[in-house]
């Protein structure tokens, strides 16, 4: 409970509790002694005594504050030069008995223009961290090894089916000169129940004699967890994201997103 407190007076504090004598007549104004205005005449002089008047404010809260919903944090692409969004780390986690799994997004890569736009250079991708057993609800992080989806990876486990498969394969040094000299084979089969999906990662390093096989099961529900996941960040890897938040009403007459010499304008326009 909140109490304030206000007082005002013109003479030094009284009893608050006296009460004020009711309004007389005009001449009974003057007569009385008991009234709080006396008029001395002989010195030609007023002076005036009034008692305190107290005055409390009460404010009746609750004995909680209401939670209120948090602001959203909404990721904006860099609609200006040198403005941009802030670092947002997120990722998805399983852990089971012998190796433990977490799933990161990475965001694309974008090119500033002399015009002032921003061209996309490199798509997102989702990084997966698999990381063996030490012991007991132990993972060793320094023996993990990692594996980078694209977004056609993605959408090859976003439309696996229940007993479908799918393998892929990584040379991080295709076409340079220690091609050959890693390997990493990522296969996802469907258990032999049929409650979820097996993540076995094989990783072959000849440059520091690194040979590890990985391997986690991943139930129907943390699935469907990732799939879910993967449909939503799909479009923000590929950039489409920046391009929709840049569309403006006042760019509608002008032809700004094809070329002109494709004809898509043309063709739209019949």
């Amino acid at each position: 409970m909140l109490h304030l407190n206000l007082s005002s007076s013109l003479s030094p504090i009284q009893n608050p509790s006296k009460q004020h004598p009711p309004p007389q007549s005009y001449h009974g104004f003057f007569s009385n002694n008991n009234s709080p205005f006396n008029l001395k005449t002989k010195t030609s002089s007023l002076s005036f005594s009034n008692s305190t008047k107290n005055l409390t404010l009460k404010c009746r809260h609750s004995g909680y504050f209401e939670p209120q919903e948090p602001q959203q944090q909404r990721f904006s692409p860099p609609d200006q030069q040198g403005t941009l969004p802030s670092r947002v780390y997120v990722g998805y986690s399983v852990y089971k008995g012998k190796a433990a799994l977490t799933v990161e997004p990475r965001p694309p890569e974008f090119t500033p223009l002399d015009s002032g736009a921003f061209k996309l250079t490199k798509e997102g991708f989702v990084l997966l961290q698999f990381a063996p057993a030490a012991s007991v609800r132990q993972y060793d992080w320094s023996r993990k090894q990692v594996f980078s989806l694209s977004v056609n990876e993605i959408g090859s486990l976003i439309s696996l089916g229940a007993k479908d498969s799918c393998e892929f394969f990584h040379d991080p040094f295709k076409g340079k000169s220690d091609e050959g000299r890693v390997r990493k084979v990522l296969k996802v089969e469907p258990l032999p129940d049929g409650s979820g999906h097996f993540f076995n990662l094989s990783v072959q390093n000849k440059l520091i004699n690194v040979d590890e096989n990985i391997y986690i099961p991943i139930t129907k529900a943390e699935f469907a967890v990732l799939t879910s996941g993967f449909n939503f960040i799909l479009p923000y890897l590929i950039g489409w994201h920046a391009f929709a938040t840049s569309v403006k009403p006042e760019d509608a007459s002008r032809v700004n997103y094809t070329n002109a010499r494709s004809g898509a304008e043309y063709e739209w326009s019949r």
